[in-house]
């Protein structure tokens, strides 16, 4: 079924998403080949070059039967924003719907489907000597030192985030200093970002035990198709790999095993039991999306059934 001008017009965004290991990318192929999309990455870690295997990154043959986009926009070395990312996607919007066809997500990071769906607040840009003067001085006196801080000039921010979360202090406090105004206030003004968007969202849902047996033949196919090879280049690269792309679940203990800290079958036992972690987190961030339409999936159901039912919640059945 190919995109209708009215489709075109109001600039439908659909999104497919479920925990990891779900069976996104195959489901994703075929509902877009059923509906006439092209793909776009809803996963951060996917967007990194070189960093294929660990994050399960779509086949080049499945990039051959449907176009994708949004995957390895950056370095291993370098930060990639939030914002970096909402800006690339408005851009291939764009651009598959100057084509006629159909933009669909496909991915599980919550985050960037909160970006899009509800707008993104992105703040002033990085004061880095503001930044090593507040990591200096939580060295010094703690962090909850840095949160009493925040919490005299903004209680709100204050309550939401976690006294020893330097990160987001930190931030919140370069934001008051930039602005002069407080990070929970500036962030109610998301909005929707855009009248032209209509985002219909459906979700691939499976029973634990199912979702476990996935993700453990997921991780032990990951290490046979060399992921401690792969790491291994990354870690020889001069520019390296930056600190987040590092903490990736499956780059971060193989990278304990490389350094002698973690034998290889303790590193995978570690990398199956946070990826069942993450997928926990993934559905509790979803229960956040109440207009996901969820699709239940079973251990037989095939990647083409499943797409066959997405397609339905969607409000679109034919074939591209």
């Amino acid at each position: 079924m190919r995109a209708s001008q009215e489709d075109v017009e109001r600039q439908r965004l659909f999104f497919l998403v479920g925990p990891t290991a779900s069976g996104k990318t195959a489901v994703g192929i075929e509902v877009a080949l059923r509906i006439g999309a092209e793909i776009l990455s809803l996963d951060s870690m996917a967007l990194y070059r070189g960093m294929d295997i660990g994050t399960a990154k779509p086949s080049v043959e499945e990039r051959a039967r449907v176009p994708h986009h949004l995957l390895d926009l950056a370095e291993p070395h370098e930060a990639f924003s939030t914002g970096r990312y909402l800006e690339a996607a408005e851009a291939a919007i764009g651009d598959i719907a100057a084509r006629g066809k159909l933009p669909l997500f496909v991915g599980g990071t919550a985050l960037y489907l909160k970006g899009l769906t509800e707008g993104f607040f992105h703040g002033p840009p990085a004061d880095w000597e503001l930044r090593r003067r507040l990591i200096a001085e939580a060295q010094e006196r703690g962090v909850p030192a840095l949160h009493e801080r925040l919490a005299a000039v903004d209680p709100a921010a204050a309550r939401r985030i976690h006294p020893n979360d330097l990160r987001r202090i930190v931030r919140a406090l370069e934001v008051r200093a930039a602005t002069g105004r407080p990070i929970s206030e500036l962030q109610t003004q998301f909005g929707t970002p855009s009248a032209r968007y209509e985002c219909v969202l459906a979700g691939i849902r499976r029973e634990r035990a199912d979702l476990r047996e996935r993700i453990n033949r997921r991780v032990d196919a990951m290490f046979a198709a060399g992921l401690v090879d792969e790491v291994r280049r990354l870690l020889a690269d001069p520019r390296g790999i930056s600190h987040a792309a590092g903490q990736f679940v499956g780059y971060r203990e193989v990278i304990a095993h490389l350094r002698g800290e973690l034998s290889l079958e303790e590193a995978i036992e570690r990398v199956k039991a946070r990826t069942r972690q993450f997928a926990k987190r993934q559905l509790t961030w979803f229960r956040k999306f109440p207009q996901i339409r969820w699709v239940p999936a079973g251990p037989e159901s095939t990647p083409a059934e499943i797409a066959e039912e997405v397609s339905r919640r969607f409000g679109l059945t034919g074939s591209a």
